[in-house]
């Protein structure tokens, strides 16, 4: 990732493709379009933009096996 590139990311239930305006260590911070606010800034974080889609959906819990008592 550099500052100028185009990158797109999820945004609500849509993707919506911004461009790098500046990087920091944890966050980056984008130019975007939308319908009614032009040229928003949004920022978001590294490890989000990074992360597979398969990592970004929820784990499953697993159940407690619960113990039996001895009498």
């Amino acid at each position: 990732m550099k500052v100028g590139d185009k990158i797109k990311f999820a945004f609500a239930s849509d993707e919506k493709e911004g461009v790098i305006e500046k990087i920091s260590p944890k966050k980056v911070y984008m130019r975007v379009n939308f319908p009614h606010d032009p040229n928003k800034l949004v920022t978001r974080r590294i490890s989000e933009l990074e992360s597979n889609s398969s990592s970004t959906k929820k784990k499953k819990k697993e159940k407690k096996v619960k113990k039996e008592k001895k009498m």
